[in-house]
């Protein structure tokens, strides 16, 4: 039995005004090829199929695209919702999908026993279990209680998803009997593991309840294929639990890694083995930082990823020179003649993080919320009239959360 184990595709992302539909498109094309060239009998979504809960119809379009090309070429489809993904938006179509070889997982089922699917390999026979377990919201295993701490909130959701686990591979145990076949049992998540490394595209899915979800915590299946964080690596050191990883970069942060797609093969006895799939890039970023002094020979080295017909898109951190009022048309001036796209200049986090208390002593408890966004707006290299639309949009903001007090 061989898998494909990817997530994280964000369909529909933006990026600093950017769409990134070529290269989901491309990256669609490449992973069809991939499933055809080594044979994989399914592919795995774990999450984030989409970046927002209503996405536009050009990601929709790429999502069912997707399902009918793999329908085709007789590749089963496992799709799982994340925490970026609307349950809505997947399950309105999930039973239609069934019939293209596409099994939608948008939420937990109330039965443990529903979330365990058999994966058939090309020739129609069964080849592995799937424990299919999509983002686990708190409120889908766990019911408030009055009176308890912040950590014995985090302990009692921690059990719930730990027993929520244990149930549905308890089911695909009993499954695996049933069918008289010595089937591997496969478990899929989406969540933050200890000892996990993200990026600053990741938005934190269990704040204030729980950090990180223990490795030790999940049942003995023989692979667990994971989601939600977007750099590929293994969990604790283990073979068997994996991050896959985004497919593309989803922020500048994420520029320099190495993107990838995990073919999976498993047997009777259980996990065979993992090989990484190095997946291409399709867009270039990069991200550099220094003083304007060095930014002529850090852009020359960036651009040597570009090409006139496909620009390099750039961030530049300015480091020493942070206190000019034109970086951006600096920067900008310096890329002109180079394949590079300029989408952000930033100050040195560091010194614009000390700009925001201007007075010794002062601390934010004794500014208003609009002396703190004028403050750290005045840091930003923004055209005026973007700025005078922020300060328009954030006085809405506070006047709408007043009338909600009163």
């Amino acid at each position: 039995m061989r898998i494909l184990h990817t997530s994280d595709w964000h369909l529909g992302q933006h990026f600093i005004g950017k769409t990134r539909l070529a290269e989901h498109q491309a990256f669609i094309h490449w992973l069809l090829e991939q499933a055809e060239s080594h044979q994989a009998d399914a592919v795995l979504v774990a999450g984030d199929i989409f970046d927002t809960g209503a996405p536009p119809s050009y990601a929709r379009e790429l999502y069912n695209g997707l399902i009918a090309e793999a329908h085709r070429a007789g590749v089963q489809l496992v799709l799982l919702g994340g925490n970026h993904d609307s349950v809505a938006t997947l399950a309105e179509s999930r039973a239609l999908l069934s019939y293209l070889s596409a099994c939608v997982v948008p939420a937990l089922s109330e039965d443990p026993a529903e979330q365990v699917l058999i994966l058939k390999r090309r020739d129609g026979e069964p080849g592995a279990l799937l424990c299919a377990l999509p983002y686990i919201r708190p409120r889908d295993v766990l019911r408030s209680q009055a009176g308890q701490s912040a950590e014995q909130k985090q302990q009692s959701l921690q059990d719930a998803i730990r027993e929520r686990y244990q149930q549905v591979y308890e089911q695909a145990l009993l499954l695996r009997e049933r069918l008289g076949r010595p089937l591997p049992v496969i478990a899929s998540g989406h969540l933050t593991t200890v000892g996990a490394s993200a990026s600053e595209s990741v938005r934190e899915i269990y704040v204030g309840a729980l950090e990180a979800f223990p490795s030790n915590a999940f049942p003995p299946a023989d692979y667990i294929a994971l989601g939600h964080i977007h750099r590929p690596q293994k969990v604790g050191g283990h073979e068997h639990i994996r991050y896959s990883g985004s497919p593309i970069p989803l922020s500048f942060d994420e520029a320099g890694q190495g993107k990838e797609v995990l073919l999976v093969e498993l047997d009777a006895q259980g996990l065979h083995g993992v090989t990484p799939l190095a997946v291409p890039c399709f867009q270039p970023l990069r991200s550099v930082r220094g003083s304007l002094a060095q930014l002529p020979a850090l852009l020359a080295e960036a651009a040597e990823a570009g090409a006139a017909e496909r620009p390099v898109w750039l961030e530049v951190v300015v480091s020493a020179d942070d206190y000019l009022s034109d970086l951006f048309a600096r920067a900008q001036a310096m890329c002109a003649e180079l394949p590079l796209e300029l989408l952000r200049v930033r100050r040195e986090r560091g010194q614009a993080t000390s700009g925001l208390a201007s007075t010794a002593g002062e601390t934010l408890a004794e500014l208003t919320p609009l002396e703190v966004f004028e403050r750290r707006l005045a840091l930003e290299t923004l055209d005026p009239p973007l700025q005078e639309q922020l300060r328009l949009r954030y006085r809405e903001i506070l006047a709408a959360l007043k009338e909600e007090r009163a």
